[in-house]
C-alpha cells in the first residue's frame, strides 16, 4: 500500500486542497506533495492526518495485513 497516494486520494474525495491540508498540518504545501510520493510514514504524523481528515489511514493497513494472511 502507497500511503502517500491514499492520502492524496482522500484529499481529492474530499474536495479539499494540498494547501488547505498544508495549513492544517502547519507546513508549506511542497511538504505535502512530498507527503503524497511516502510510500511510508510516521505514525504520529499519519494519526494527525487521520484526524485532519476524519479518516482511519491505519484501517487501511489492517485491512491489507488481514487480506494477506488469508491468502
Amino acid at each position: 500500500m502507497h500511503i502517500g497516494k491514499k492520502i492524496e486520494e482522500e484529499l481529492h474525495r474530499q474536495e479539499r486542497t494540498a494547501v488547505w491540508l498544508a495549513q492544517q498540518l502547519h507546513c508549506n504545501r511542497t511538504n505535502v506533495y512530498n507527503i503524497f510520493k511516502r510510500s511510508a510514514i510516521d505514525t504520529e504524523q499519519l494519526e494527525h492526518i487521520s484526524r485532519i481528515l476524519r479518516k482511519d489511514f491505519f484501517a487501511m493497513y489492517s485491512a491489507e495485513l488481514k487480506r494477506e494472511k488469508a491468502e
